[in-house]
């Protein structure tokens, strides 16, 4: 009995680092984002149509099923983007101005060059809103592309694709909270700041004998802070991205570690697959919106382009004790990983369309199509600069996989 329960453990430990690693859950996403678009446009749709379009309620909220997932369970997602975020500002790539300005110059580039390119094809009219939809950058594939065909590249080049990423990340976030926000009441949003409160003081209070009882506490008030951020008309998903920021870093971390499974294998992939859930339009290329263009471009094309150029300004003008400068060519590739969109595209797409099911549609096949592109560019261009890396004798012999791998069964044993 006893093997039995050490052979069970063993392999809860395998597929927990399994779902930590960088590119299984980008290859989950990716296949769960292929089912969902393939099941739309097969004579399954009109069941499971209806099944995402039953609403299910509660006191105060009456969503779809589809609505559960993109407001209610992508929030645990951002919960947990959060407590990255938090870890990097203060004790990771962006915990101080210097470490964060190259980084920071270069994500500007990558938001500003492709929202520009996005407005020059879909610029007027309804679908001028969509120009936020370009400028995210999801980690999940960017690390996982890197870790598939990066084998050889400096730290350095890690570090500052990782803080990329989360400023982009950051935007993101600022985007959903600020633009989308909808018939605002100031009152519940109040109480909703003021359960985050609550649950920061709890956080801080999880120790000892108590903990049991205080974990639970901070599960009810979260839910409590999400349902009041749905209701006030701001995007529920800000609920997990505040919740996230203000917890005690002390518990943050294992927090963090306990719950990335739950988000790479089964939130992830269940939003992906409920936004990819869209029926590809039977329409001519020139009857497509300039939405689905300008977004088709601006990803893969305009991230490259605002990384790369703003990057290499972003060498010529760092200060002293700042990181080492990154090589042109080893920008580029940076900028191909960004272009990589999808998870916060999807949910852009989604809130900026909202109101126009059509174009909406459109502009999710566009970020899958873009984000695509992006990805094997990026894989192209990394796998080149990890060679050249390599042949130069500047790589670093990095083990990065197993030392995750090693570091999430210590946590599991514990």
């Amino acid at each position: 009995m006893r093997g039995s329960t050490r052979d069970t453990v063993k392999g809860m430990s395998r597929s927990s680092r399994l779902l930590r690693s960088a590119q299984f859950p980008a290859i989950l996403l990716l296949a769960a984002a292929g089912l969902g678009l393939l099941l739309a446009n097969l004579p399954t749709h009109d069941v499971l149509a209806g099944i995402l379009d039953t609403h299910l309620s509660l006191p105060g909220l009456d969503l779809s099923v589809s609505h559960w997932v993109s407001d209610g369970v992508l929030a645990l997602f951002f919960f947990v983007v959060a407590l990255e975020l938090q870890y990097e500002l203060t004790r990771g790539e962006l915990n101080s101005v210097r470490a964060a300005i190259q980084p920071a110059i270069a994500a500007a580039g990558g938001i500003l060059v492709p929202i520009a390119i996005y407005l020059l094809f879909a610029g007027s009219g309804p679908t001028a809103t969509g120009w936020p939809i370009p400028t995210a950058t999801d980690i999940a594939f960017a690390l996982g592309v890197l870790a598939v065909f990066g084998r050889g590249l400096p730290s350095a080049v890690r570090a500052f694709l990782l803080a990329l990423a989360i400023l982009d990340d950051i935007v993101g976030i600022v985007f959903i909270a600020v633009l989308f926000a909808h018939g605002l009441n100031l009152l519940l949003l109040g109480l909703g700041l003021v359960a985050v409160i609550v649950f920061a003081v709890l956080s801080r209070r999880l120790r000892g004998p108590a903990t049991p009882v205080v974990a639970v506490l901070m599960i009810v008030v979260g839910i409590v802070a999400w349902a009041l951020f749905a209701a006030s008309g701001v995007h529920a998903t800000i609920a997990g991205v505040m919740l996230g920021l203000v917890m005690a870093p002390r518990v943050a971390d294992p927090v963090r570690h306990a719950l990335e499974p739950w988000v790479n294998g089964l939130v992830l992939p269940l939003f992906a697959f409920v936004a990819a859930f869209v029926v590809i339009p039977q329409v001519p290329l020139n009857e497509l919106s300039p939405a689905f263009f300008g977004i088709l471009v601006a990803l893969p094309v305009g991230k490259l382009i605002g990384i790369a150029a703003f990057g290499a300004v972003a060498q010529r003008i760092r200060p002293p004790g700042t990181p080492p400068a990154i090589r042109f060519p080893d920008l580029l590739a940076a900028g191909a990983l960004g272009g990589i969109g999808f998870t916060v595209s999807l949910l852009l797409a989604n809130l900026a369309f909202a109101a126009h099911p059509d174009v909406r549609d459109q502009a999710i096949l566009a970020v899958l199509l873009g984000s695509v592109i992006a990805l094997l560019l990026a894989a192209a261009l990394v796998s080149w600069r990890a060679r050249a890396h390599r042949m130069a004798g500047d790589a670093e012999d990095e083990d990065d996989e197993e030392d995750e791998g090693d570091e999430a069964e210590d946590w599991d044993e514990r």
